[in-house]
């Protein structure tokens, strides 16, 4: 019978033999725990004056074969995570669009309230820790905050007006004249 203490003193040598095995730390580990817990289901089995190493090694190594032979049979050959990695889906145009819009003014901003949008909406930063962060108070954030977000807002619809009059004179449409009553 295989006792604690011979079992936790081979566990290196197992641990060195399930990496070059895996070929990863993670998976080791989990081989080798799995080895463990086979081992001391069967201690009954090992027999005294055998090589420790050599009967726990063999249940390693039966245990990756029977893993890798069932994750070749039931999982996908091919990692999908590797190839959707690679795939790159572009914003469609009317969001592109508007990325650039909102871009442009932010540029448009003081840098004390491209500061603030950015802290809040981009780093997703609370009232609190931005406070924190700029040494003011709370309530100072919230009306920076509202006032940055009103000039973001009057400066794309600035934009707004002025795409639609620049698109309008490529196409040789003059805009209407206003009327005064």
């Amino acid at each position: 019978m295989l006792t604690d203490q011979e079992l936790i003193n081979e566990l290196d040598g197992l641990k060195r033999f399930a990496i070059k095995l895996c070929k990863n730390e993670a998976d080791a580990e989990d081989l080798l725990q799995s080895t463990v817990t086979k081992a001391l289901a069967h201690r009954n089995s090992f027999q005294s004056g055998s090589k420790q190493f050599s009967w726990l090694s063999r249940i390693m190594f039966n245990d990756f074969v029977t893993s890798y032979k069932r994750k070749t049979r039931f999982e996908s050959q091919y990692d999908p995570e590797e190839q959707m990695a690679n795939l790159a889906i572009e914003p469609d145009q009317e969001i592109q669009t508007l990325m650039t819009e909102v871009n442009e003014a932010m540029n448009h901003l003081s840098s004390e309230h491209r500061e603030i949008i950015m802290l809040v909406s981009v780093y997703g930063m609370s009232y609190d820790e931005v406070a924190e962060q700029l040494n003011i108070p709370v309530g100072t954030v919230r009306s920076r905050l509202s006032r940055a977000r009103e000039q973001l807002q009057i400066r794309i619809d600035q934009l707004h007006q002025l795409s639609a009059s620049q698109h309008m004179a490529e196409r040789g449409v003059r805009a209407p004249e206003r009327v005064i009553h």
